[in-house]
């Protein structure tokens, strides 16, 4: 069963990853990142169910990432926001330059 979740996380992480590479549009890339971090959460939900001695470590990890993608989303979408009022577009071709 551990290798069916690491094979779950792994296409998880790489969808994520892909997402965050081949896309132009700037939701599109917080939304692969928001996948690679859910992917190397159940990758460390795995490890903990399957090989570590104390069940905490895992969790506490995970509850680590889980608020790291909430910061992270809420600091995004404000930059999103704020790249779209001035400029009219969120596509990363366009936004090449970013003075303040």
């Amino acid at each position: 069963m551990l290798h069916i979740l690491l094979i779950l996380a792994l296409f998880m992480f790489s969808a994520g990853l892909m997402s965050f590479l081949v896309r132009k549009n700037l939701i599109s890339m917080l939304i692969g990142t928001e996948l690679m971090l859910n992917g190397v959460s159940l990758n460390f939900m795995a490890f903990n169910r399957y090989v570590a001695t104390d069940p905490v470590i895992g969790q506490v990890v995970v509850l680590f990432i889980i608020g790291l993608a909430a910061a992270e989303a809420s600091i995004a979408l404000s930059i999103i926001l704020a790249v779209y009022r001035k400029r009219g577009d969120i596509l990363v071709d366009e936004l090449r330059e970013l003075k303040g």
